[in-house]
C-alpha cells in the first residue's frame, strides 16, 4: 500500500465530497422545480421513475466497467458526463427559460451517471486504503454525505430565492470540475488484477460470470437478501414521515424542515462516532445492532403523540443508520475478490436504487386507506423480528466475523 495512501485518500474523498454537493444542489433544484411548475403527483411519480430507472438499467453493464477499466477514469468519466449535461441545461435555461421536459431528460441522463459512479467508487476505495483502515474510512465518507444532506438543502433554497435557477447548474458544473482535477492530478491508484476468464469475454458474458460468482459465493445471497428485506420495511418510514408529519402534527414548513435536519444530524453522529469506534469486532453484529434500534425507532414514530419525541426518534434513526450502512460496504470491500467487486456492488447500487422507490407503490396507496402510524408500527415490528432472527443465521453472521481467510466462490473452485 501506498505510504502516502491518507493523504490519497483525503483527496479522494475531498473530491467526492465537492462533487456530491455540486450534484445535490442540482438534484434539489430539478425536484422542486417540478414540484412548483406542475403540483402534479403524477408528473412527480415520472421524474422520480426518471430518476432511478436508467441507474437500475444500467448498474450491471456499470459493474463490469468498473471491472474492465480503470476506475478512476470511470469516476472521472461519469462526473464529466453529468457536468456536461447540467452544463447544456444551463444554457438553455439561460437562452429559452425552462421546460419541463428538459427536467426528466436531465434526471435520466444524470441517473445514468448515478450508474457508472457509484461501483466505480465502491470498488476502487480497496486500493486506496489498507482493509484494517476500510470502516474508519467509509465511516467518513458517509458521514461528509450526511453533513451534505444537511447543508445542501439549505444552500440550495437560499440560492434559488437570490438567484436564477441556472445559477446552481453552474455551482455544479464548477464543483464537478473541481473534483475532476483532483481525481486526475493528484489521486494515485495502485493497479488491480483481472481475473483471466475475463479477458476477451464479452460484456454480457462478464455480467452473467458476476451473477455466478454471487451465487456461487458461500454469503452474498443471503447477504443481499438481508439488505432487501430491510430496505423494504424501512420504506414507509424513509418516505411517509414527511405525509405523516403534515396529516398528524400540523402542515408548518418547519416541521418538515426538522425531521430532515434532526435524522441528518443523527447521521452525521453516528459515522463520526463508528470512525471513532470502528463498530464491534463483528460487522454484522454491528449491523444487526443498528437493525434493531431502527426497529425500534420505526415503532416510536408510529406511537409517540409529542412531535419533540417525534424529533428524537427521527435522530435516534439517523445515529443507527450508517452504523448499518457502512459495515455492509465493508464486508463486501473485504471479502469479494478485486476482480469481481465492481460487479458486486453494481447489484448493491440495484437494491439500493429501485427497492425502496418500488416498495413505495404498494405503502403509497396503501397509506392512503391504512394509516400511516398503523404501517410503522408494524413494519417496526418486523425489522426488529428481522435483527432478531438474523444472528440465527450461521453463515450469514460469519460473513461479517473479523481476520478469517478471505471466501472463495464455490463456483469457481469447482
Amino acid at each position: 500500500m501506498h505510504a502516502s495512501w491518507k493523504r490519497n485518500t483525503a483527496l479522494f474523498l475531498g473530491s467526492q465530497a465537492l462533487s456530491l454537493l455540486g450534484s445535490s444542489l442540482v438534484q434539489y433544484a430539478l425536484l422542486w422545480q417540478v414540484t412548483l411548475q406542475t403540483r402534479s403527483s403524477v408528473m412527480m411519480t415520472l421524474y422520480i421513475v426518471a430518476g432511478f430507472l436508467p441507474t437500475f438499467i444500467l448498474s450491471p453493464f456499470a459493474g463490469v466497467w468498473a471491472d474492465r477499466y480503470d476506475r478512476r477514469k470511470l469516476i472521472v468519466l461519469a462526473d464529466a458526463m453529468i457536468a456536461l449535461v447540467t452544463l447544456a441545461l444551463a444554457v438553455v435555461f439561460t437562452l429559452r427559460g425552462t421546460e419541463l421536459w428538459l427536467f426528466f431528460l436531465a434526471a435520466a441522463i444524470r441517473s445514468v451517471g448515478t450508474a457508472v459512479q457509484q461501483p466505480a467508487v465502491g470498488a476502487l476505495l480497496p486500493q486506496l486504503v489498507p482493509e484494517d483502515q476500510l470502516m474508519r474510512v467509509n465511516s467518513i465518507q458517509g458521514t461528509l454525505h450526511s453533513v451534505n444532506m444537511l447543508g445542501a438543502p439549505a444552500l440550495a433554497g437560499f440560492l434559488m430565492s437570490v438567484a436564477p435557477l441556472q445559477v446552481l447548474f453552474y455551482i455544479d458544473v464548477v464543483t464537478a470540475a473541481l473534483a475532476i482535477a483532483l481525481v486526475t492530478l493528484f489521486v494515485q491508484v495502485k493497479p488491480r488484477p483481472r481475473a483471466p476468464e475475463q479477458e476477451g469475454a464479452s460484456q454480457l458474458t462478464e455480467i452473467q460470470d458476476g451473477f455466478r460468482y454471487i451465487r456461487g459465493h458461500a454469503h452474498l445471497v443471503p447477504f443481499f437478501g438481508y439488505l432487501g428485506f430491510i430496505m423494504v420495511l424501512i420504506t414507509p418510514a424513509a418516505f411517509l414521515t414527511p405525509l405523516q408529519t403534515a396529516r398528524s402534527f400540523g402542515e408548518e414548513v418547519w416541521r418538515l424542515t426538522a425531521i430532515e435536519m434532526v435524522f441528518s444530524v443523527g447521521m452525521m453522529l453516528g459515522g463520526a462516532a463508528l470512525a471513532a469506534w470502528g463498530g464491534f469486532s463483528s460487522r454484522m453484529r454491528t449491523m444487526v445492532t443498528s437493525n434493531l434500534i431502527m426497529g425500534a425507532c420505526t415503532v416510536a414514530l408510529g406511537v409517540v403523540p409529542h412531535f419533540g419525541v417525534y424529533l428524537a426518534a427521527m435522530g435516534i434513526f439517523g445515529v443507527a443508520l450508517p452504523l448499518y450502512n457502512t459495515p455492509a460496504m465493508v464486508m463486501l470491500q473485504e471479502r469479494v475478490e478485486p476482480a469481481y467487486l465492481g460487479r458486486v456492488f453494481s447489484v448493491m447500487t440495484m437494491l439500493s436504487t429501485a427497492l425502496m422507490p418500488m416498495s413505495m407503490l404498494f405503502f403509497g396507496p396503501l397509506a392512503e386507506v391504512v394509516s400511516i402510524e398503523r404501517l410503522l408500527q408494524v413494519t417496526g415490528v418486523l425489522v426488529i423480528l428481522l435483527g432478531l432472527l438474523t444472528p440465527l443465521h450461521r453463515r450469514l453472521m460469519s460473513f461479517g466475523e473479523p481476520k478469517s481467510p478471505p471466501v472463495q466462490s464455490q463456483e469457481l473452485a469447482s
